[in-house]
């Protein structure tokens, strides 16, 4: 089952976003500009262009690795 998750927060060009989760979880991990921007489920829904999404909060930044 695919849900939808609007992303609050974090880069403005990732912010506002709509992005699919497979399976819902408690922490969603967006690869972006040579990292990651992590953001966590929230109990609030918003309806969006593409239906009923759940809410995920960014909380965190990490860098990729060498």
């Amino acid at each position: 089952m695919t849900t939808k998750a609007l992303l609050d927060g974090g880069p403005d060009d990732l912010t506002g976003k709509i992005v699919p989760v497979t399976p819902p979880g408690q922490e969603l991990k967006i690869p972006h500009r040579g990292g990651y921007e992590h953001y966590k489920v929230t109990t609030r829904h918003e309806e969006t262009e593409e239906g009923s999404a759940t809410v995920y909060r960014w909380w965190e930044r990490t860098e990729v690795a060498e």
